[in-house]
């Protein structure tokens, strides 16, 4: 039975990007000529429709140093790291089921491709753990009031950097100085 969700239903944020519907924590996505399909309530409870229209990239490169990290500003990257998140972890799921997968190879160098693909899949799989790690952490940042600002120096990160790698925590100068420490000492 299809049943379509009412707002109440829904606590994170739902956004469209690339033609469908992703709901932000959930890890929903649907195309967006789909959507009457059936959805399961638990994972779509309490995701409120985003009413507000998001800056694009020029839109955030174009607004003013003085506007550096306001409400829309920290929305937008707020949205692209929870897309991240829910990405990485849908990576992490669709691993977990390959590698459930048994397939019986007779042939000895099939095996060996088949050994190969699946340790290049699960070294991959590691370092998005990593980077999720980071994405979480750059959320709670953002939740603590903290997000786009270098911890180092507490000067502004720049939005052109953190659309590079919304996950960083120093400003381009502080990261300099790191690489040149570590450089000279090995630390």
């Amino acid at each position: 039975m299809c049943r379509v969700p009412k707002e109440s239903d829904f606590s994170d944020r739902f956004f469209i990007r690339e033609k469908s519907l992703w709901c932000s924590r959930s890890l929903i996505h649907l195309p967006l000529s789909g959507f009457h399909m059936s959805l399961q309530a638990e994972q779509m409870k309490g995701c409120v429709m985003a009413k507000k229209k998001m800056l694009t990239e020029k839109e955030l490169l174009a607004m003013p140093k003085k506007d550096y990290m306001n409400e829309r500003q920290v929305e937008f990257f707020r949205n692209r790291l929870q897309m991240m998140e829910a990405q990485l972890q849908s990576n992490a799921n669709q691993t977990t089921e390959n590698l459930r997968e048994t397939t019986v190879v007779p042939d000895p160098a099939d095996r060996a491709t088949l050994e190969e693909e699946r340790t290049f899949e699960l070294r991959t799989r590691d370092r998005e753990r990593k980077l999720l790690k980071k994405v979480q952490a750059a959320l709670r940042r953002i939740d603590n009031g903290e997000y786009g600002w270098c911890e180092e120096t507490g000067e502004p990160i720049g939005v052109a950097r953190l659309l590079a790698r919304p996950t960083t925590t120093l400003s381009l100068e502080a990261q300099e100085r790191r690489e040149i420490r570590q450089k000279m000492y090995g630390d």
